[in-house]
């Protein structure tokens, strides 16, 4: 036995050794791959000329990047949602990783929560998986050492230990171009990160799709969302992953394209993002944007005017100051459709999954939502919230609070008739539905274990037709409200 071991260590030893140029992990700013990286960036700075042919300064390889052109690769272009978002057809990626990187994400899984215990909520603290470089393909073009990394939280987490290999996964264009200068400001058709989301336990494969259209369609601002068919070769051939959501990030270009740029964007997660009186706390509204500057006096504010006595002693101040730091238009929109739809994992039952934007146009910061993937269910833990909300309490003052304010009410109300009548009805939803069904039924049923939550094609047509059910019973109780 102590034999084997020390020729495992020694393996993992020359591999790790091997992958120092190219592997990052952020979670580890001091780790020996940084420290290499550090030493790179110097010898960048002494190197500043090359051209999109030039060997790569840091590396004894040349990287030839043929396919590189202004319109697909270069950061001289405006974001092409129109390519990399369409709403009529399924993307096609294939995803090349060398098999001693594949081993290295899978051994840092492997570390980091192969002893977790499955279920929601769990909380990974600053761990973060590490990423590697890749070749993406896509119509027959390449992206050039492209930086991928698993992603998730519960959902990792659980996918792992179900011993589902249909991980989501986040892509940046340009993560590695300190090693190879000549990649330097990568994106694909103008965007700098995407995401892969898996679609945890949804066997429809439509949740984060439909929920991400109805709440733009409502007029949300928020992530585009589109589909995409995986493909990974990591040394064995192109394995088909599986259809995913394409998910556009926030802190690049939801914020550039959206709104005006330059205020601060916030990632709000734990006690913190209840706004729970007693519950302000800095370190959890992690700054997405502005990080160097440590000004956290909007989220502040909000906190302060949300408790304030004013609420209970002067109503209309207390609505008036509410007003003039928070778009509540957009959170009681927000919240209507929200609820709505079932979307339980979201603010009200989970502290986390949504962005607060103080955007310089309005001076007020904005909600915006983020993942969706558990919308339509029945819920996890503490179920679903009812259309009323009347059993959410002070420790989710955003709700609790506005909703005990008659102005705030007859408002939220209003609101969800609205996207009942109009978006959300049996109808027009069916109808959707089905489009969606068209569009990926293909992908969907090429699915196979372990890389799918479904385990027959069967599966993915029930889903779907649950989820057609489930509008008719959903506007009955929107239109039962009196």
């Amino acid at each position: 036995m102590s034999r084997y071991l020390f020729y495992y260590s020694f393996f993992i030893f020359i591999v790790l050794t091997s992958c120092d140029d190219d592997i990052r992990n952020s979670s580890n700013t001091n780790n020996t791959t940084n420290n290499t990286s550090s030493q790179n960036n110097t010898s960048n700075s002494n190197n500043t000329s090359y051209t999109n042919n030039n060997t790569n300064n840091n590396t004894s390889t040349a990287l030839e990047i043929p396919d590189w052109t202004e319109e697909t690769h270069s950061n001289d272009v405006e974001p092409n949602y129109s390519v990399v978002f369409p709403q009529n057809k399924v993307h096609v990626f294939n995803i090349s990783i060398e098999p001693e990187f594949w081993q290295v994400m899978e051994d840092d899984l492997e570390e980091n929560i192969g002893e977790f215990n499955p279920g929601p909520g769990i909380d990974l603290g600053d761990y973060e998986p590490v990423w590697v470089p890749c070749t993406l393909t896509y119509e027959d073009k390449d992206w050039y050492k492209v930086g991928i990394r698993f992603k998730g939280n519960s959902s990792l987490v659980m996918s792992y230990n179900m011993g589902i290999k249909k991980l989501s996964f986040k892509l940046d264009f340009d993560e590695f171009e300190d090693d190879y200068p000549v990649i330097k400001n990568q994106r694909f058709y103008g965007f700098k990160q995407l995401n892969l989301g898996n679609g945890f336990e949804d066997k429809s494969m439509m949740h984060e799709k439909a929920a991400a259209d109805l709440f733009s369609l409502f007029g949300i601002r928020m992530a585009s969302t589109a589909f995409a068919a995986v493909y990974v070769d990591y040394g064995e051939g192109p394995v088909y992953f599986g259809l995913y959501t394409l998910i556009e990030e926030v802190d690049d270009t939801v914020i550039e394209t959206k709104f005006v740029d330059g205020g601060n964007l916030y990632k709000p997660e734990d006690a913190g993002a209840t706004f729970g009186d007693g519950t302000f706390n800095i370190a959890n509204f992690e700054k997405k944007t502005n990080e160097d500057e440590a000004d956290y006096s909007d989220v502040e504010a909000l906190y302060n005017i949300v408790n304030s006595e004013l609420r209970t002693s002067d109503q209309e101040s207390w609505r008036s100051q509410m007003e003039s730091i928070f778009d509540i238009d957009v959170f009681l929109m927000w919240l209507a459709a929200n609820t709505v739809i079932r979307n339980w994992d979201s603010y009200g039952l989970a502290p986390h999954n949504y962005y607060l934007y103080n955007d310089p146009e309005t001076e007020k910061l904005t909600w915006i939502p983020w993942d969706h993937n558990e919308a339509f269910t029945s819920g996890k833990q503490d179920g679903v919230l009812t259309l009323g909300l009347d059993e959410v309490d002070s420790r989710w003052p955003l709700i609790r609070y506005l909703l005990d304010d008659g102005v705030y009410s007859s408002l939220y109300f209003s609101y969800m008739d609205e996207f009942s009548q109009n978006l959300y009805n049996p109808l027009i939803m069916t109808e959707k539905y089905e489009q969606y069904q068209t569009l990926i039924e293909e992908y969907a049923v090429m699915e196979q274990l372990p890389y799918s939550f479904t385990q027959t094609d069967s599966d993915f047509y029930s889903a779907v037709e649950a989820l057609k059910q489930d509008i008719q019973t959903r506007y009955d109780l929107v239109q039962a409200i009196e």
